[in-house]
């Protein structure tokens, strides 16, 4: 019973660091700034690591089940 919420969280912060990470990785590529009025390298790094981090805590939660 008490799975239940851990699969769920999990599922969620993997989804969507996931996508978080594809999505800054597609904005890279093409050239296009990751957030309008940041700096173009602020953005970047600030996007990578918290795709990576709610990718990791999305693992950590599943593992936990």
């Amino acid at each position: 019973m008490e799975s239940g919420p851990a699969v769920f969280a999990g599922t969620v912060f993997t989804l969507f660091g996931t996508a978080l990470l594809l999505w800054t990785g597609a904005r890279v590529l093409h050239r296009a700034p990751v957030a309008h009025g940041v700096s173009p390298v602020a953005s970047t790094a600030l996007a990578t690591v918290f795709g990576v981090l709610f990718l990791v805590l999305g693992v950590w939660c599943l593992t936990r089940i």
